[in-house]
């Protein structure tokens, strides 16, 4: 069993806290789920952190009104402490000028959604048919090849996001664990897509444990069903239970 001073807590957050909703603003949270982290947090001495494609004002909006730290758009923002740094939508005119270009490309397909983020742009097609959603994957691979280099494309469930060559979260977890209180913690990061793939790499190469949530092939050790076994598992911590995460299923 782990001591709670021994680990440092990274959660990404949909399709791991909360379920895939069709619409990215159609997210439900769990009542219990922000009080249950601040009080897990607590338990951590403060080494929490969600690690998230989201911006982090959008996982404000729906924690409220729980603040925590957060690395947003796949660590292009990160909040330590009450301090966020990067983001902003003006350091990326080349990718703000092809922006027009995937909504025009959307307004003509029925389903697919353009989540514009500032600092990096995603392409929903979850709802979309099989047509569409291969003219919207097209389409954004196309715009990411042309801005190759500066920006890359990140592939998850039925999305496509255009975003910063240098964002990922496995970056975004080796910073926060330069810093107290996650400085000299064991890493342990919760994650359900092809996106967290890298992250689950790093983490292991530094000695933590990835956890992958739902079904597929995965570089993490160890796996969870589904978002309710999460917040199962997260609730019992936060309530005092053992924190022992190497004895959960294998992947």
């Amino acid at each position: 069993m782990s001591e709670p001073s021994d680990i440092a807590l990274f959660l990404d957050f949909d399709g791991t806290l909360v379920e895939i909703a069709p619409r990215p603003d159609a997210v439900r949270v769990d009542p219990g789920l922000a009080p249950a982290l601040e009080r897990l947090r607590d338990r951590l001495g403060g080494a929490l952190a969600i690690v998230t494609g989201r911006p982090v004002s959008v996982i404000d909006d729906f924690l409220a009104p729980a603040r925590f730290d957060v690395a947003g758009l796949h660590g292009v923002e990160r909040r330590v402490a009450g301090v966020l740094t990067g983001g902003g939508a003006e350091d990326h005119p080349a990718l703000r000028a092809r922006v027009p270009e995937l909504l025009a490309m959307a307004a003509g397909l029925e389903a697919v959604l353009i989540e514009d983020k500032g600092a990096s742009v995603a392409v929903h097609w979850r709802l979309a048919s099989a047509a569409d959603a291969e003219r919207a994957e097209a389409a954004v691979k196309a715009v990411a090849a042309d801005l190759a280099g500066s920006y890359r494309l990140q592939l998850g469930k039925a999305v496509g996001e255009i975003v910063p060559a240098q964002a990922t979260k496995a970056h975004a977890i080796r910073a926060f664990l330069e810093r107290p209180p996650y400085a000299g913690r064991r890493a342990v990061f919760l994650g359900d897509d092809r996106t967290d793939e890298i992250a689950f790499a790093s983490v292991a190469e530094d000695g933590g444990l990835g956890i992958r949530i739902g079904p597929g092939e995965t570089a993490a050790a160890r796996r969870l069903p589904d978002p309710e076994a999460v917040r199962a598992l997260l609730y019992a911590w936060a309530a005092g239970g053992p924190i022992d995460p190497d004895t959960l299923p294998p992947a």
